[in-house]
């Protein structure tokens, strides 16, 4: 039984999922303790619940440990089944990641596709939204041969939560890999404003600010989300290239002007273009697990966070591969898989 301690390095719950993902993947049953101890909130929260709720489901695992504030976890799993699931977070927590948990499980499966239906949230300033899943990750796990389609209901905000989704997983039999050295022809840019439950004008204001650095064009208001649970705005910016694609949100929030919230999408964007890295900071966090899977791969990106570095020391942990960061300048660095 692999042994691991949830407060090292970043100390957060994506060791947790990592290691729900790589143990119904592997069949290697894992402990964990001292689960995200360094937080100030320390312990499973119901999103990291509901992601052992769903791993347990799809393999019929025996666990021990799965509750509220639970700081240790016992995970022992069983024979993943294809099927239709459906899953509920119950807050405002990501159902993004709780996808994240059962996806290459259910992506590595020899059996025909799985349907999954989640519900929480989808729009989280803490997780990645579900854009991030549909137009930035989703593109690259299709080029390693996935079948993945992804549908938006309606989207939950932060802090109401209530956004559903569905994913259709058509399993590959072995992983292509993936080699994403140069961006390619920059497409397009493509901007969307979400807004539930709030004036259009709001909207129409981030859109007038927008327009100073992008084309009017390239900017779409949606406001049409009343089953949408609580208020929300979301600024959503697409960067597609011809090899990758960039996502980057900004959020709005009661009492920052709407000024504020396009200054942080402009500067993250600029932050961006100016590294000259392929690969975003989130993208390379979330591309480390499959490219593992698929025994091999490489990818430009900025600096490793914290969070990218123990996402890659929990995958060493149950699989035979070393995960290199190498510095190329002071803002490109190579990941390598070996």
């Amino acid at each position: 039984m692999i042994q691991l301690d949830g407060s090292q390095g970043e100390g957060g719950g994506q060791i947790l999922r990592t290691a729900l993902a790589l143990s119904l993947c592997t069949g290697q049953p894992f402990r964990m303790t001292q689960i995200r101890a360094g937080r100030k909130k320390s312990g499973i929260l119901r999103q990291h619940l509901t992601a052992i709720q769903a791993a347990e489901a799809i393999s019929d695992a025996t666990v021990s440990g799965a509750e509220a504030g639970s700081r240790q976890l016992v995970f022992e799993p069983g024979k993943v089944n294809p099927g239709g699931y459906g899953f509920t977070v119950g807050t405002a927590g990501s159902a993004v990641l709780v996808l994240q948990t059962v996806l290459p499980a259910l992506m590595l499966l020899k059996a025909e596709s799985t349907t999954v239906h989640c519900r929480g949230g989808t729009h989280n300033p803490f997780a990645p939204s579900f854009d991030f899943m549909d137009r930035c990750l989703a593109p690259q796990l299709r080029k390693m041969g996935v079948g993945l389609e992804l549908k938006l209901v309606t989207p939950g905000f932060y802090p109401a939560g209530g956004g559903e989704f569905s994913a259709r997983i058509t399993p590959v039999k072995k992983l292509k890999q993936l080699s994403l050295l140069e961006t390619g022809l920059l497409r397009h840019h493509r901007i969307h404003i979400y807004l539930a439950h709030l004036f259009k004008e709001i909207g129409l204001r981030e859109k007038t600010l927008l327009t100073k650095y992008f084309p009017p064009t390239d900017i779409l208001v949606h406001t049409d989300f009343p089953e949408s649970p609580g208020p929300g705005n979301v600024i959503v910016l697409e960067r597609e290239h011809e090899h990758v694609s960039e996502v980057i949100t900004s959020f709005g929030e009661k009492g920052v002007a709407a000024e504020t919230v396009v200054r942080h999408l402009v500067e993250a964007h600029r932050a961006y273009v100016a590294s000259g890295s392929v690969v975003g900071e989130y993208l390379a966090d979330q591309l480390l697990l499959p490219m593992a899977l698929a025994r091999g791969g490489e990818f430009i990106s900025t600096q490793p966070s914290s969070h990218c570095a123990t996402n890659a020391q929990t995958i060493e942990k149950f699989l035979d591969c070393k995960i290199r960061f190498s510095e190329e300048t002071g803002k490109r660095w190579r990941c390598s898989i070996e």
